[in-house]
C-alpha cells in the first residue's frame, strides 16, 4: 500500500519508497512490483506518469489521471515551472549556501540509446544548495578518527540524470548510499555503525499550479523511518522538526 500524499479527480501524489521502480524496466526484469501498478490498484484508475524518481530514491512522485492532465503536468516540468525539493546526507562538512552551475555530460540508456548516433553532449545543470546541520560522529571511517556529515537542501532548476548526485560529487561531498558516484568507504561505514545502507536522498517537496484550477498546492513527503534514524543518531531532531519532517503527514 503506498502512502497517497494528495488526490482529486485530475492528479493524485503519493511518497514513494526507496528501492521501488517507478514502472517495468530492463533495469530488473525480474522485479515484480512497480509503483504505477500498485496506485493503480489501489485506487482503481489507470495513472500517467509526467515525472521520475530514480530507483533508490524516495518521496514525492507526482501521476496525471488522464493523457491531457499529463501534457499540461509535463510542460510545466519542461519549462521548470516546478519548484522541487530534496534533502540529502552527505559526506563531510557544507557550511555555506551555494550555487552548483557546472554543465554534466548527458547520460545516454545502455538500452535505449544503444543505436545513437551522436555523442553525448554537455547539458546546462544548475542546483541550490543549502546547508541545514552538520554533525562529528566519534566512529573512524577511512583515514580520520572521526566521520562527518551535513544534512542540505537542494533545489535542482534542471533536471538532468541523477544531477543531485553527480553535483554533490563533483563539490566532494557525495550522497550518502549512493553506490555509483558515491564514496563507497563512507557507505559501508555508514551501514556498519549507522545500520542505514540506502541512498539518503528523499525528494521532499513539489510546488506547482494545479493543470486544472491554477490552485497553488505543495505537495510535501514525509522522511521515512530510516531516515528518521539516522536524523535521530545524528541528533538533527530539532532541524527535522523546524522542516516538518517529524514523520507524521501534514494536515491537507
Amino acid at each position: 500500500m503506498l502512502e497517497i500524499i494528495y488526490q482529486d479527480e485530475f492528479i493524485v501524489a503519493v511518497n514513494k519508497p526507496a528501492g521501488m521502480l517507478v514502472h517495468r524496466s530492463w533495469l530488473d526484469s525480474k522485479e515484480t512490483v512497480f509503483v504505477m501498478q500498485t496506485l493503480r490498484d489501489q485506487i482503481g484508475q489507470f495513472v500517467y506518469p509526467v515525472h521520475r524518481l530514480d530507483r533508490p530514491t524516495s518521496g514525492v512522485l507526482l501521476f496525471a489521471l488522464s493523457s491531457e492532465v499529463a501534457r499540461q503536468l509535463a510542460t510545466q516540468f519542461e519549462s521548470h515551472q516546478i519548484e522541487k525539493i530534496y534533502h540529502a546526507v552527505v559526506r563531510g562538512y557544507v557550511e555555506e549556501a551555494q550555487t552548483i552551475d557546472y554543465p554534466l555530460l548527458e547520460q545516454l540508456d545502455k538500452i535505449a540509446d544503444k543505436h545513437a548516433t551522436k555523442e553525448p553532449a554537455l547539458q546546462e545543470c544548475i542546483t541550490h544548495c543549502l546547508p541545514i546541520a552538520r554533525v562529528e560522529c566519534p566512529v573512524a571511517i577511512g583515514r580520520y578518527s572521526t566521520a562527518r556529515f551535513s544534512l542540505l537542501e537542494l533545489k535542482p532548476e534542471t533536471g538532468r540524470k541523477h544531477q543531485l548526485r553527480r553535483h554533490m560529487s563533483h563539490i566532494r561531498h557525495p550522497i550518502i548510499g549512493d553506490s555509483k558516484h558515491g564514496d563507497l568507504r563512507q557507505n559501508r561505514g555508514v551501514s556498519e555503525n549507522f545500520a542505514v545502507s540506502r541512498l539518503m536522498l528523499h525528494a521532499t517537496q513539489l510546488v506547482l499550479d494545479h493543470p486544472i484550477t491554477g490552485e497553488r498546492l505543495s505537495l510535501v513527503a514525509q522522511w521515512d523511518a530510516l531516515w528518521l534514524s539516522l536524523i535521530n543518531q545524528f541528533g538533527w531532531q530539532n532541524e527535522a522538526n523546524k522542516l516538518g519532517m517529524s514523520g507524521m503527514n501534514p494536515s491537507m
